[in-house]
């Protein structure tokens, strides 16, 4: 912790003055797996230890007269204000979980949601894998049933008890209103019922039974007031258009937070004092910021500008050589000490169309693979921030512990590359017959060139820095590789459509179902024809032995028996190469400036708070850490 140390003298000489600056991927994972049901009981989900740390006193600004809160909002008390950036880009649209059309920061519903206004069942904990309670206590699993049971104290905003008719009403409308969630947790999910006030049971498909999709659902989907959310039904006529653009303003919560106030310029929450979360059963006290501010900035830069003043605490956008903060004396922190500085959980991936003549040889693939520059990658288009292939060997897992954990390394070995092997690279070529045999400098396959291109987006400038060395190994070891840059909007429908050679994606990076998830979405057999839409396997791979891999996976709980499984699924990935991950990304780029707020979660504190910006699953318990800067 020397940085933290090496800082702490220098904030006692620091004041700030606050300015508000003027502003400026799902995927569908819907699976077709078919396996036999297992009766499995889990495993209880871990509670969080209340902190012993008090809340920081009122000031008083918090004990003054009220003001109204565009008022209070022009100038938050600095002391009781916690400063984002990097989630929120534009004035948003709505305060509806529901909603179709939702850019709303506090309101996301990723893999580990968003947890200060709206609450969910469980938190995700990216760091061991875990699910810790939230709104319930535990859960057990018996066959396809899902026994879920709530904690006594939850509460809503308004004082009234969360129930299980809460839950299952929850889940309830996200099917019958098709929204984007209900339309990915359907197919898994039969029923959810309450039983009793405290108990509700979800049970899985039989058609498609899949544990980890049911889990999945536990920590990203937000619970709902029935009582409020159905006068929201029937203020909007039942039209399900309608109710997934309301507004929902008179919002009905159970988080720490409820919505103060927003604009073209910030958004802002103020803390809920009457929380439940106070009970000795969760944390035992309230957060230590009164309110959570999100500036909306018209650019990275702007942020990063700002974040650097120390006018944000806590940033969530990419910033190169984030070092020359504190080696220029600003009192500016990362999750690790060194490099990458960040925990990367996500794999931006190139995926090879396996229909295109050349790229359907598994030599072709693996060799590029094999001479692609990682290190220059890491270097050039991540800023350093991300682990080397040579300390992170190439799997279908990301580089955190539970992840690695899944797979044998030593019988890996053999498969695994490490880039920039050019002489290795033409030798897999040569043997494989694929040569040139015109002089011309490229190889060819059946008498005809191999030339394809690798494309993404124009101005995703990591992602076109990391292809242009793609294409540059490519040209090294014989191959006719050329980039692509289009319109994202060209990318997605070139992505789903399979019209590429090569295009680069982005899969699922840490979560409750992950790495199945991943895997599922890089290799398993998609129905999808050529021209039509494949909403997984993008690259058209097909490989029965995996799939029935895949279709196991979700059914297995022991660990021994699932780390055989997923060795020999990354042995057919590293084998046949379907897909070839560029660099291991940060989730989240949690980046934290201490001038006014310190306490924030590092790796090494003991906390096994995860570094998704206190706001995201179970980083939201960083918020009962923090105290003022004295």
């Amino acid at each position: 912790m020397k940085r933290r140390k090496h800082v702490t003298a220098l904030l006692l000489v620091m004041t700030l003055v606050v300015t508000s600056l003027l502003a400026g991927c799902k995927k569908n994972d819907t699976a077709n797996t078919s396996s036999e049901a297992t009766t499995t009981p889990t495993v209880e989900a871990t509670t969080p230890e209340p902190t012993k740390e008090a809340t920081p006193e009122p000031t008083e600004a918090a004990t003054a007269e009220p003001q109204d809160a565009a008022t209070v909002a022009a100038s938050l008390p600095r002391e009781e204000t916690l400063y984002f950036s990097g989630q929120q880009w534009g004035a948003i649209n709505d305060y509806n979980p529901f909603s179709s059309n939702s850019n709303n920061w506090w309101i996301e519903q990723n893999d580990d949601a968003r947890t200060m206004v709206y609450e969910t069942l469980f938190m995700f904990n990216q760091n061991d894998g875990k699910l810790y309670g939230l709104l319930a206590d535990s859960y057990e699993q018996k066959d396809k049933e899902f026994t879920v049971k709530l904690k006594p104290a939850a509460k809503w905003s308004d004082g009234t008890p969360v129930t299980a008719d809460d839950v299952a009403y929850t889940f309830d409308a996200h099917k019958r209103l098709q929204t984007a969630q209900g339309t990915q947790f359907a197919p898994y999910i039969d029923s959810v019922k309450a039983v009793d006030p405290q108990t509700v049971v979800f049970t899985a498909s039989s058609e498609n039974y899949n544990p980890l999709k049911v889990l999945e659902v536990f920590p990203k989907v937000f619970i709902v007031n029935k009582a409020q959310m159905s006068k929201l039904e029937a203020d909007n006529g039942n039209d399900a258009d309608k109710i997934k653009t309301a507004k929902n303003e008179n919002l009905i919560a159970s988080g720490p937070y409820k919505p103060y106030y927003d604009d073209e310029t910030k958004v802002v929450v103020v803390r809920d004092d009457n929380y439940w979360g106070q009970d000795a059963s969760m944390w035992g006290k309230l957060p230590a910021p009164k309110y959570l501010a999100h500036n909306i900035f018209i650019d990275n830069n702007a942020g990063a500008v700002a974040f650097e003043k120390g006018e944000v605490d806590v940033s969530q956008q990419f910033m190169s050589e984030v070092w020359k903060m504190w080696e220029n004396g600003k009192p500016v922190s990362t999750y690790l000490d060194d490099a990458p500085y960040y925990a990367c959980v996500t794999l931006p991936t190139a995926i090879f169309n396996v229909e295109k003549p050349g790229l359907d040889q598994a030599a072709v693939r693996k060799a590029l693979a094999m001479a692609t520059d990682y290190e220059q990658i890491a270097t050039t288009a991540m800023s350093g921030y991300t682990p080397l292939m040579s300390d992170v060997p190439p799997a279908l897992m990301n580089p955190t512990a539970p992840e690695r954990a899944l797979i044998d390394e030593a019988q890996l070995k053999d498969l695994q590359w490490k880039g920039k092997q050019i002489d290795e690279a033409k030798a897999l070529l040569d043997k494989a017959g694929i040569k040139d045999t015109d002089g011309d400098g490229f190889r060819e396959y059946k008498g005809k060139k191999i030339a394809f291109t690798v494309q993404c987006p124009s101005g995703w400038t990591d992602w076109n820095s990391a292809l242009e060395m793609v294409a540059a190994a490519g040209q090294a070891i014989g191959l006719d590789v050329t980039t692509l840059w289009t319109t994202a909007a060209e990318w997605t429908t070139n992505r789903l459509t399979g019209n590429f050679d090569v295009i680069m994606n982005s899969y699922p990076g840490a979560s409750i179902s992950n790495p199945w998830t991943r895997c599922y979405q890089t290799m398993y057999t998609t129905p999808a024809k050529e021209g039509q839409n494949a909403d997984w396997n993008f690259g058209r791979y097909s490989n029965k032995e995996a799939d029935k891999i895949i279709d196991q996976i979700p059914t297995v709980t022991d660990q021994a028996k699932l780390k055989e499984l997923y060795t020999e699924l990354n042995k057919i990935y590293l084998t046949d190469v379907p897909a070839f991950a560029l660099m291991y990304r940060p989730g989240l780029f949690h980046t934290v400036n201490e001038s006014v707020w310190t306490g924030f979660p590092q790796a090494d504190d003991g906390s096994n708070v995860p570094p998704t910006v206190l706001t995201d699953g179970y980083g939201i318990a960083g918020l009962y850490n923090l105290t003022l800067v004295k």
